[in-house]
Parts: structure tokens; C-alpha cells; sequence
């Protein structure tokens, strides 16, 4: 039997989902470029990548994503203001 939460639900499916996504799937999803995607994380404006190995690095999936909806919220606040 699967350990539930107090919900009911298997308590694997309150854990967050923890995706690794490869440089195109990051490029696809921001619309920047390799160059542009490496810029910001020299100046420490965009998520580091996990090392997988030698020459291999991917992205997490979250902080991809709460790196886009912090960019939407930005662009709200200054078109408001």
C-alpha cells in the first residue's frame, strides 16, 4: 500500500516534479539564443544548469519556468506603472 497524504492523495504526487530539460528545450521555452542564455547566467540573471557529465549540462524544468513567469510579472509591473 502507497504511504497517502492527509488529502488522500499518494504522497508522491505532492512531491514537485524535478525534470531536467537539454539547451534547445531551455532556448524553445525562453525564445533566447545559446549566446543570450549564457550572457545572463555569466551576470547571474538566469538559472545555472546541472553538470550530467564531461560535456553534458540540462536545466531544471521549475526554474526555467519560474524564471519566465518572474520575466511575465516584471513586464506587468513596469507596463502598469
Amino acid at each position: 500500500m502507497q504511504p497517502t497524504t492527509h488529502q488522500g492523495a499518494p504522497a508522491h504526487a505532492q512531491q514537485p516534479q524535478t525534470a531536467l530539460i537539454r539547451r534547445k528545450e531551455v532556448e524553445r521555452l525562453t525564445a533566447l539564443s545559446r549566446s543570450r542564455i549564457y550572457d545572463l547566467m555569466k551576470q547571474g540573471a538566469f538559472p545555472r544548469p546541472v553538470v550530467l557529465g564531461a560535456m553534458s549540462v540540462a536545466w531544471l524544468e521549475t526554474e526555467i519556468h519560474e524564471w519566465i513567469a518572474a520575466r511575465i510579472a516584471d513586464s506587468r509591473k513596469t507596463a502598469g506603472a
